[in-house]
């Protein structure tokens, strides 16, 4: 078996970076999973998937219990609304670290449920329908701490030193604890949970001023993991030769015309027995298990293959497997060349 795949903090923390973890973490609570071992000197935020943001509290699945931590150790901070801690937290890394190079993931945990919005987003937002006005209240309040984060940044002459990303995880939830819904993928199928466009196509931006090309999209096929090497490449950092997931997206970022440095993705997620499963390559994209949540968390999967053209069919609702079987064939070839990869690393 090959050694695990370096992280993304220890790429930098390895070539000298300071490295913070603010906000969410989720993935586990040992000493040897928490973020200070996993490359960050720093570490502020709850270890689980959620928390309420006054009490700080996990109220689900089991007794209800505590999660704010500081470099692996429990603190509390009873009643202080968790985005405002994340900013002050941040920005006092910030400050300690302006004369050297830093790398900071500020984890935001906003708008996941529960929503618990800034009571002025909420008043503005009151004429709008349930449950998006709720929705809407806790992305703007979002919004309005990354503001004062970018201002930090300002403050201290470091905005055009800094590259800047943002990047949501997955699409919006429909389950109960998220009212069943308030977000939108627009014209996409799918919302959190599913290997639809919905749940997969997300929000990605980058700022680098004087740098990178400003006020711009893409359209090219790319994955989150591409940000490690991506940013690796832009500040000059070693970057580890093990087998990485993510490409680089230079090029990408300097021309709308350049190719996606991806001949085909790779989705799954799920029971290993029987996961949902996704490959895509070009326009065509091949899913397996389908489970659409659009309609809520209830839905279960289906087991049929699902053939998606993206260019024809943006919403996903046109199964082409009948019309096109040799692409359907081809990217079964594909999964399971891939699904064996993954085997044998």
């Amino acid at each position: 078996m090959a050694p695990a795949q370096v992280t993304m903090a220890e790429t930098f923390q390895a070539a000298g970076y300071a490295t913070a973890h603010v906000g969410k973490w989720h993935l586990g609570y040992s000493p040897d999973t928490m973020p200070n071992a996993q490359g960050f000197d720093f570490s502020f935020g709850h270890m689980g998937g959620c928390i309420d943001n006054f009490s700080h509290f996990f109220y689900w699945q089991g007794p209800n219990r505590h999660d704010l931590w500081r470099n692996g150790q429990e603190v509390f901070a009873p009643g202080r609304f968790f985005p405002d801690l994340m900013v002050e937290e941040a920005s006092r890394f910030i400050e300690a670290n302006q004369a050297r190079p830093f790398f900071l993931y500020f984890a935001l945990n906003t708008p996941h449920y529960p929503y618990q919005g800034d009571p002025c987003w909420l008043e503005h937002y009151r004429a709008v329908p349930y449950p998006t006005n709720l929705y809407a209240a806790f992305v703007t309040t979002l919004d309005a701490r990354l503001r004062q984060l970018l201002a930090k940044l300002d403050a201290l002459g470091l905005r055009e030193q800094t590259i800047v990303v943002f990047q949501s995880d997955n699409g919006h939830s429909t389950e109960e604890r998220a009212h069943f819904g308030g977000g939108s993928a627009g014209p996409y199928r799918g919302a959190k949970f599913s290997l639809l466009e919905g749940g997969l196509r997300v929000p990605a931006l980058i700022a680098w001023p004087g740098h990178l090309p400003a006020g711009q999209t893409r359209s090219q096929l790319a994955h989150a993991c591409d940000w490690l090497p991506t940013l690796a490449g832009l500040c000059g950092v070693p970057l580890d030769q093990r087998d990485l997931d993510g490409r680089s997206l230079e090029s990408v970022l300097q021309s709308a015309t350049a190719p996606s440095p991806h001949a085909a993705l790779h989705w799954q997620t799920g029971p290993l027995k029987n996961p949902q499963w996704a490959v895509r390559e070009g326009d065509w994209k091949l899913l397996g298990n389908l489970w659409d949540t659009s309609v809520g968390d209830k839905t279960r999967p289906q087991t049929n293959l699902f053939l998606a053209n993206i260019a024809q069919d943006p919403g996903e609702r046109s199964d082409f497997a009948h019309d096109y079987p040799e692409v359907v064939q081809r990217l079964l070839g594909l999964r399971e060349a891939w699904v064996r990869s993954v085997a044998d690393r």
